[in-house]
């Protein structure tokens, strides 16, 4: 029997819906993992023998402000093809949102310095204590309990975390400096999450003012740190500082860094913050797989247990999260309905 243009349009429509999901998930996909391979290139490549992690996590948040300055003379230029906030600098604003934009220096300096550190097959567990950073800090800082599953989902990930940090020191390759600043950075990217959401009122709400602001911030407030951690000294005897390979690359990262922001929208957008959690799992493990083959590493089979434990304990308690979060919807929806009814 042939199909209705009814249902032969609902067909169309869910294989392009899907077509669309499926671009923008190994969109961010590639997106992410380049930047944490390009990341590690430029902090610890025996190539560069650049030791100035300041200093590229710097020059990040410089692109990231010229991006968003060009997206803004485009979005003048060509209203109709580039649409982006209009932004300038309102030095009230700045202050406004200084707070997140030291935890964000925090973030992106302690997720890089981890990077530095540890090796890439490694840095997703060095990371990994983000959501167990997220309960303490809702319980203390927003007051927010959690139910007794997704405590157990954060036992699991941090059985996970101790199980890697023991197979990595039996393997010798466990630098416990690249495991202090995994742990700042997951307890910075837990603050900076509860910080957005209470400075985002000041920016109108926009993801892109906030970057932008958040970026302006820590350019002018990274400058001093360069100059006091001697990374200036460093620079000055760069070989490779006229190099516009190495330029290349760094504007490359500083292009990637600004796109992750993006793509990591556009998956949300396209799909749900629950499946965006799962995706980003997902992404996590094929990092590590990548990049035990492309260092050519030989890991054991407990190594890949902690690991699994910590893809794990995250998914679940990504879970665990959203069904609690639909259920609390249901009942507001429900709550909701019967007072209309009642009023009827």
């Amino acid at each position: 029997m042939a199909l209705s243009n009814l249902e032969l349009g609902k067909s169309e429509s869910f294989i392009t819906k899907a077509i669309k999901i499926a671009c923008v998930v190994i969109l961010y996909w590639f997106i992410s993992i380049t930047m944490v391979f390009l990341n590690k290139y430029l902090l610890d490549s025996p190539d560069l023998r650049l030791d100035a992690p300041l200093f590229v996590t710097f020059f990040q948040c410089v692109v990231t402000v010229l991006l968003c300055c060009l997206l803004n003379l485009l979005a003048v230029l060509c209203p109709n093809v580039v649409v982006f906030p209009s932004i300038g600098f309102d030095p009230k604003i700045s202050r406004e949102v200084l707070p997140l934009s030291i935890v964000f220096i925090g973030m992106i300096t302690f997720n890089n310095l981890c990077l530095k550190y540890v090796g890439v097959a490694f840095y997703n567990i060095g990371r990994s204590l983000t959501t167990v950073f997220n309960v303490l800090l809702s319980y203390v800082i927003l007051k927010q309990t959690t139910s007794f599953n997704a405590i157990l989902c954060c036992g699991i990930i941090i059985g996970g975390f101790c199980l890697g940090l023991n197979q990595e020191d039996a393997a010798g390759s466990l630098s416990w400096t690249g495991v202090m600043f995994g742990v700042f950075a997951s307890s910075c990217v837990s603050l900076n999450a509860i910080y957005t959401k209470k400075v985002l009122p000041a920016v109108d709400g926009s993801i892109w003012r906030l970057t932008y602001y958040n970026n302006v911030n820590a350019c002018i407030l990274f400058i001093p740190l360069i100059v006091l951690t001697g990374e200036l000294k460093t620079l000055y005897y760069f070989d490779k500082l006229s190099s516009s390979s190495f330029w290349g690359m760094m504007t490359l990262g500083g292009v990637f860094g600004f796109a992750i922001g993006y793509v990591t929208g556009l998956q949300i957008k396209y799909t749900s913050p629950l499946t965006h959690n799962v995706s980003g799992t997902a992404k996590a493990c094929a990092q590590t797989i990548l990049a035990v083959f492309y260092y050519e590493e030989v890991k054991t089979f407990l190594w890949w247990t902690s690991n699994l434990l910590v893809l794990f304990g995250s998914f679940a308690y990504t879970w665990v999260k959203g069904l609690e979060m639909k259920k609390v919807q249901d009942e507001t929806h429900n709550k909701n309905r019967e007072k209309n009814e009642a009023g009827v």
